[in-house]
C-alpha cells in the first residue's frame, strides 16, 4: 500500500507550478526550503546526529541581529511604497522569506514596473505574495492538501487578481507565502500591522538582491546595496 506522506527532494522540487499538484496524491508534504544538493546536506546530519536536530525555521544563515523592525517597515510603504528589508538570519534555500527582502505594496498598477526596474529584470514579470495565513483562503485557491505555504513553494489561483496585479502571473496564479506568528513574529506583526492600517492583507515580496548579483547578506552589503542602488533600506 503506498504512503500517504511525501517527503519531496531535489531541484525540481523548486517547480512550484507542479508542485501544487502534489495534494493530489498525497495527504502530507514535506518541501525542504532549500531542496536541492545542499538541503539534502542536512539528510547527512540528522542521520550523524540521530535525529537530534530541530528543525523550526530556514532561517539559518548570516545575521544582521536586532529585533525585526515592524514599524518602520509599515511607515516605509505607507510612504515609499517600495523599501528593503535586511534583519535576522538569512534564509536558507532560495527564497527570499522577509528577511532578506524587496517589499512593495501589491495594489498600483506601476508598482510590479517599478520593482522590475529596480531588479533589472523584464517589467512582465509578476512578484510573490507574502500573507497571514488566516486570510490565504479569503485570497487565493490553495491547492488539494496544500492549506499552507510558509516557503513559498507552490502556486494558488489568485482570487481577486485586479485588486493585486504586482503579485498574479498572466495564468491568474500566485506563488504565495504564508506567514503565521510562530513561523515568523516579527513579520507576522508586519503584515498583521499593515492590513490594520490599509485593509491588504498581502504585501509583496522578492529577494533583496539585483539580477545577476549575490544577496545582501550582511550590514555590509545591505549598505553598499542601499548606496548603489538608492532604494530605502531597513535593518
Amino acid at each position: 500500500q503506498w504512503s500517504t506522506n511525501l517527503v519531496y527532494m531535489g531541484g525540481v522540487a523548486l517547480n512550484c507550478l507542479a508542485n501544487r499538484r502534489l495534494g493530489d496524491h498525497f495527504d502530507n508534504i514535506w518541501i525542504m526550503p532549500n531542496p536541492g544538493d545542499a538541503g539534502s546536506s542536512l539528510g547527512s546530519a540528522a542521520y550523524a546526529y540521530r535525529g537530534k536536530i530541530n528543525w523550526t525555521n530556514s532561517y539559518l544563515g548570516s545575521d544582521i541581529s536586532g529585533p525585526y523592525p515592524v514599524n518602520d517597515i509599515v511607515n516605509e510603504l505607507l510612504s515609499k511604497q517600495i523599501v528593503g528589508v535586511a534583519s535576522g538570519r538569512a534564509e536558507f534555500g532560495p527564497r527570499a522569506l522577509g528577511n532578506r527582502s524587496l517589499i512593495a505594496d501589491p495594489r498600483g498598477k506601476e508598482i510590479k514596473d517599478k520593482v522590475n526596474e529596480i531588479k533589472r529584470r523584464q517589467k512582465f514579470r509578476p512578484f510573490a505574495p507574502m500573507i497571514l495565513e488566516e486570510d490565504v483562503n479569503d485570497y487565493f485557491e490553495m491547492p488539494a492538501n496544500i492549506p499552507t505555504s510558509p516557503y513559498m513553494q507552490f502556486v494558488a489561483k489568485c482570487k481577486h487578481p485586479d485588486e493585486f496585479p504586482a503579485i498574479v502571473h498572466a495564468d491568474g496564479t500566485s506563488r504565495v507565502q504564508t506567514v503565521n506568528a510562530e513561523q515568523h513574529p516579527g513579520l507576522y506583526q508586519a503584515l498583521k500591522l499593515w492590513k490594520d492600517k490599509t485593509g491588504c492583507p498581502i504585501i509583496l515580496n522578492t529577494s533583496l538582491n539585483i539580477r545577476g548579483k549575490p544577496m545582501v547578506n550582511n550590514m555590509q552589503d545591505a549598505y553598499d546595496f542601499r548606496d548603489t542602488y538608492g532604494i530605502n533600506l531597513i535593518v
